[in-house]
């Protein structure tokens, strides 16, 4: 569930969803052209001083987190196991071979997921979805249209688990629910989407009718502002990725993907 960026204390929490997507993709796009462990590594130290001032605590950080640091050596695991190979073989069994050239490889994959992932999920996690929605249609100036259409799916989203609770108690309570439990989990998806479709018709109807879709400028309740803030985590993200990059191409571990490594 995305929590209202009110409801937080930190620094970050106040700042436009929109600054926060951009620093998310500031600091990826870099570490997603290159394969290297030091820039990864380094991004990752610097984001780590950035969460302090998120405005969640260690306790929620690790609970919403735990899929990132889980994926992350899933992953290494899989390049170390069937990676490039190069220099010396360690192992080598059917398929599986693992060199130094794979270690170094996983171990790059595992920090890049690491930093590339993180930031995202924690900067979202203060991230209200009608402040976002205000921030993409008044500052990137996204059609409102889209933009509310959208708006009304993601709250849609949250009722997915009340309505699948409520058709698993309504099977039990019929006597339907003790046996053949993929026929039983295929009924419940296939009813879940009709139901979703007629809510979804629903929403949409009543939507036209209040003029969501009428033609012309549309004006906003609340006005979305980007500021100084705004501009400087911005400025940090960039600031992030240009260290990270520095640091790499500095100590030759610059390796990008496309084209020729420094």
């Amino acid at each position: 569930m995305i929590l209202s960026s009110r409801a937080r204390t930190g620094i970050v929490a106040g700042i436009n969803p929109v600054a926060k997507l951009g620093v998310s993709a500031l600091i990826a796009i870099p570490l997603i052209l290159t394969l290297d462990i030091v820039s990864a590594a380094v991004a990752l130290l610097l984001e780590c001083v950035l969460f302090l001032f998120a405005g969640i605590g260690w306790r929620e950080f690790w609970v919403r987190t735990w899929p990132v640091w889980l994926a992350a050596p899933l992953t290494g695991v899989t390049i170390a196991l069937y990676g490039e190979t190069s220099g010396h073989v360690f192992f080598e069994w059917f398929v599986v071979r693992i060199s130094e050239g794979s270690l170094e490889l996983a171990l790059a994959t595992m920090f890049r997921v690491l930093a590339i992932a993180l930031p995202s999920v924690v900067l979202f996690l203060t991230v209200d979805p009608t402040d976002l929605a205000d921030g993409l249609a008044q500052i990137v100036r996204l059609p409102a249209r889209f933009v509310l259409g959208a708006l009304a799916g993601l709250r849609m989203v949250g009722l997915f688990l009340d309505d699948w609770r409520a058709l698993e108690l309504a099977r039990r309570a019929r006597g339907v629910a003790d046996r053949g439990r993929i026929r039983r989990l295929l009924g419940m998806v296939f009813a879940l989407l009709v139901l979703s479709i007629r809510r979804g018709a629903k929403l949409a109807t009543a939507m036209e009718a209040r003029g969501f879709g009428a033609p012309g400028r549309r004006t906003w309740a609340r006005p979305s502002t980007f500021g100084f803030r705004e501009w400087m985590l911005l400025l940090i993200g960039a600031g992030i990725s240009a260290i990270a990059i520095t640091a790499a191409v500095v100590t030759g571990a610059w390796n990008p993907i496309f084209g020729p490594s420094v």
